[in-house]
């Protein structure tokens, strides 16, 4: 089993995005959470399982730099440690999760299990995780603007995967946040929120932004081009 100390790794990307992970989780589960550093405040998109508290194990989240805690969506692997943050920012549409993360709800009931790991972490029991609630002090709609100082960052409702889920859009770097709408790898659209007609309408408006970089929920980062194939690869998929 892995310890607390070795559970968490950061890696440094360009433009003062960091990534943050949970090497021991297969990639398919294994979420990526990203730390956008401002110059007035430090935004985190998603937070991983949980088991083990992720602010005293990642130091880039111990600054006293004020930071806001955005949820891509509302699944288990995304919030387990959003809890931990004063600012919780999340779409309306799966507010209710967050603040009440039933297993049903958080996909945890059919997925957090020792078969999620590489090697599991110290103290784990599928029988006895939760997701700690984490009710949002803000609300999240399509078009608002995170801005944190010298950088901003619009707000993408991307429904399909998830009826809440959101990207976030940095039009001066070209970079998108993703979430679980697209990434490198089966895309899952089969949950018990999912709707194949809005994941189509999402991965179309993505594929028209002009991007740099994505950074997915799962995966490792790809450019444009890639992000091109996935959506043709989906809508073939799909018929």
């Amino acid at each position: 089993m892995i310890p607390e100390r070795e559970w968490y790794e950061t890696i440094p990307f360009a433009d003062g995005i960091t990534l943050i992970h949970e090497p021991w989780i297969h990639p398919f589960f294994r979420c990526n959470m990203w730390l956008i550093g401002g110059s007035d405040r430090d935004l985190l998109v998603d937070t991983g399982l949980g088991h083990f508290p992720l602010r005293r194990n990642v130091a880039a989240l111990a600054r006293e730099k004020p930071l806001v805690c955005v949820a891509s969506h509302a699944h288990f692997d995304h919030i387990g440690a959003t809890h931990e943050f004063a600012e919780r920012w999340i779409h309306a549409a799966e507010a209710d999760i967050l603040a009440d993360p039933r297993p049903e709800a958080t996909l945890a009931a059919g997925y957090a299990d020792e078969g999620m790991f590489i090697a599991p972490p110290e103290g784990w029991d599928s029988a006895r995780y939760r997701v700690a609630p984490a009710p949002a002090t803000r609300l999240l709609a399509d078009g608002d603007v995170i801005d944190l100082g010298d950088r901003r960052l619009a707000v993408i409702h991307t429904p399909g995967h998830s009826p809440g889920g959101i990207a976030l859009y940095e039009e001066a770097t070209g970079t998108l946040i993703a979430g679980d709408i697209v990434y490198d790898g089966a895309l899952v659209t089969d949950t018990f929120h999912s709707d194949l007609a809005d994941y189509r309408r999402s991965l179309d408006r993505l594929a028209e932004l002009p991007l740099r970089i994505v950074h997915g929920g799962h995966f490792p980062s790809f450019g444009p081009v890639r992000l091109r194939q996935i959506v043709q690869e989906f809508r073939a998929a799909q018929g």
